[in-house]
């Protein structure tokens, strides 16, 4: 990935006047239209009038030291699944296109991200329904992965668009969702950090749901500070100086149950070199056996929470729309249609027990470390067959699934050295962890791939 700004050089950069607001604008704009780059497949929607009308009333309030905050007039992009004011949210899909009216109002996390004086760059693409943490829309097209682009990689799934519209360059940070995945599995196929909040911190009004139980909305950026700023923001949490914590003494465990099964050699071996490292820096690193987490492919055995609750919302849509969607996302849908309602009370009451015990045995920990995903980026043309593309999809989500599940909070890192496959490594803890998940990811981001 290009050695893009962080947010904290662009807020020092419009400070100092080294750049403005309508500039940033203009430069995401120009890569989104290159015709040589991936903008047409990365975004659904571009707001160039207003985004570029936005800059310059930034710039404005900036000259009259009146800025909302120092991110002001920073670009950044949002993920298909989020009403904004006056346009369609389609979900990467085509059958909320015609007949849904626009939004009346911003979703809380688009209108928070305005009030601090970020900028609206466009709407990107998604897999359909967020049904998938490989990334590809049959509808819209696929954005490659920024790994190999001549050959075509997945850029990893739901918010695809959001994570090559960050590490592309066309937008300084993204708005993305994750209910299995979908903020940490395309930052790991990208290069570039995803965070996975607790639930309840951030509101999932004016989104479409997956699964109700599961999203959560988080950020997409370059780094973990990035990340930290984004996050205050959709919180609505004061921002506060990110205290990165020394990696000596940094007590983590590594997962042996389900987490480290079936990887990519890459996968693998760039982890342990991770390990390796963190260990000789004096990070207390344990490997453990949490056979809690065979209970989750249990609970998922007829679809789980997202299976149900995506059905309930869907089934009056599909009797009408079916036909629109993309067929892979259609079927999966279509399991929650099997599960009773003794199924689901079944499935609250696993699930509450594995948090319950999965807290407790974890808690003597700073964190979780493990692979944030089993597989490298797979080619786009190897998942043609709906079979390679169920096992692939399987393997991409399944770490990260582990931790929605557990209504945890986690962040996947870049651990890849350059020229190498993107590899992503996750923190992850229990709920109401994420401050301290942000401190030990910044603590050890430019030390694992070195």
């Amino acid at each position: 990935m290009p050695n893009h700004p962080t947010l904290a050089s662009l807020a020092t950069d419009l400070d100092s006047g080294a750049t403005s607001a309508r500039k940033l604008v203009e430069e995401c704009l120009a890569k989104i239209a290159d015709p040589n780059g991936e903008g047409a497949r990365a975004f659904i929607h571009v707001d160039k009038d207003a985004a570029l009308e936005a800059a310059d009333a930034m710039d404005r309030l900036r000259k009259a030291q009146a800025a909302p905050s120092p991110y002001a007039g920073i670009p950044v992009s949002i993920k298909d699944l989020f009403d904004i004011k006056g346009q369609v949210t389609r979900a990467g899909s085509r059958a909320l296109e015609e007949d849904c009216c626009p939004a009346d109002a911003d979703a809380p996390v688009v209108a928070r991200l305005r009030r601090a004086g970020f900028i609206v760059i466009g709407r990107t693409n998604m897999t359909e329904f967020a049904y998938s943490g490989i990334g590809i829309n049959p509808h819209y097209g696929t954005p490659r992965s920024v790994w190999n682009r001549s050959v075509g990689h997945v850029p990893g799934g739901s918010s695809s668009g959001a994570a090559v519209s960050i590490a592309d360059g066309m937008a300084h940070g993204g708005l993305g969702t994750d209910t299995g995945g979908s903020c940490r599995i395309p930052a790991a196929f990208n290069g570039i950090v995803g965070f996975k909040p607790t639930q309840r911190r951030i509101p999932l009004d004016g989104g479409v749901p997956l699964s109700f139980s599961l999203d959560s909305f988080g950020p997409l950026a370059r780094t973990v500070g990035c990340c930290a700023v984004l996050d205050a923001v959709l919180a609505d949490e004061p921002e506060q100086p990110l205290q990165p914590h020394p990696v000596k003494g940094m007590r983590l465990a590594v997962p042996t149950t389900v987490a480290l099964d079936d990887l990519d050699e890459a996968v693998a071996k760039t982890f342990e070199r991770a390990l390796e490292t963190l260990s000789r820096r004096g990070a207390l690193i344990e490997r453990i056996e949490v056979p809690e987490f065979l209970d989750v492919g249990v609970m998922n055995s007829k679809g789980g929470f997202a299976a149900a609750e995506s059905y309930a919302w869907h089934r009056y849509l599909i009797v009408s729309k079916g036909d629109f969607y993309d067929p892979r996302v259609h079927v999966r849908i279509l399991r929650g249609e099997g599960i009773s309602a003794a199924d689901y009370i079944d499935l609250l009451n696993a699930r509450k027990s594995f948090i319950a015990r999965t807290e407790a045995r974890i808690a003597p920990y700073d964190a979780l470390v493990l692979p944030t995903t089993a597989n490298t980026p797979p080619k786009i043309a190897d998942l043609a067959d709906d079979t390679a593309f169920a096992v692939e999809n399987l393997r991409a989500l399944r770490n990260c699934t582990l931790i929605n599940m557990l209504d945890g909070c986690a962040i996947s890192l870049p651990a890849h050295r350059e020229g190498e496959v993107p590899v992503g490594l996750m923190l992850a803890s229990s709920g109401g962890s994420d401050r301290r998940i942000f401190e030990l990811a910044a603590g050890m981001e430019d030390l694992i791939r070195v």
